[in-house]
């Protein structure tokens, strides 16, 4: 379980293609804090085990396996070597709970259709599936690539949001541009709901 809080970028520094997996390297400093292998880390809002976790010299970060199924359907397969990526750790008990549930179980992904500055501020509109939308409410939560963030507007097939600079700066949003994929993960009360209506 993870809060929607980015901790840090981090840097795709290999992909390796195996028979049943691909294995994922990726740079990391913040995020190495206390954390062991067999821990989970978000890595794009997906949450991936760390099999293997270097806390020291050059290769500071962690090695993940993906199965074939996480690689085909979230847009960790359209990184390459140097590509940035939201990390965040594991939420931890006791831990003050800010963002919101964010599980690392990406529903779907989503394409960004406008990225724009808009004053001080920008404006983050993603498009996505109808059968997504459904788990969508106004001023409700979604995590984009991991991030925490509150649903502005909604249309049948997508929504905006509003991003701080500050957010911007510090997520992979700062390189991100019009056509990107995104992992998209809705509100996990929300999907309570929809599973189970009042009768």
């Amino acid at each position: 379980m993870f809060t929607g809080l980015v901790e840090e970028t981090g840097r795709i520094e290999a992909i390796e293609h195996g028979t049943n997996a691909v294995t994922l390297t990726v740079s990391a400093d913040v995020c190495l804090g206390g954390t062991n292998t067999g821990d989970s880390i978000a890595v794009n809002g997906c949450c991936l085990t760390a099999i293997k976790v270097t806390k020291r010299g050059k290769s500071r970060g962690f090695q993940f396996d993906l199965l074939r199924e996480t690689w085909d359907v979230t847009n960790l397969s359209s990184l390459r070597r140097g590509s940035a990526v939201n990390l965040e750790r594991a939420l931890a008990l006791g831990q003050r709970m800010g963002g919101h549930f964010v599980t690392g179980h990406v529903d779907a992904v989503g394409k960004i259709r406008k990225w724009e500055k808009q004053g001080n501020d920008w404006l983050l509109d993603v498009d996505a599936s109808a059968a997504l939308m459904t788990g969508f409410v106004p001023k409700g939560s979604v995590a984009i690539d991991g991030i925490s963030l509150t649903v502005a507007k909604l249309r049948k097939r997508g929504f905006a949001v509003w991003i701080i600079p500050h957010t911007r700066q510090m997520t992979n949003l700062r390189t991100r541009k019009v056509g990107d994929t995104v992992n998209l993960e809705t509100d996990l009360l929300g999907k309570y709901a929809q599973r189970h209506p009042e009768r």
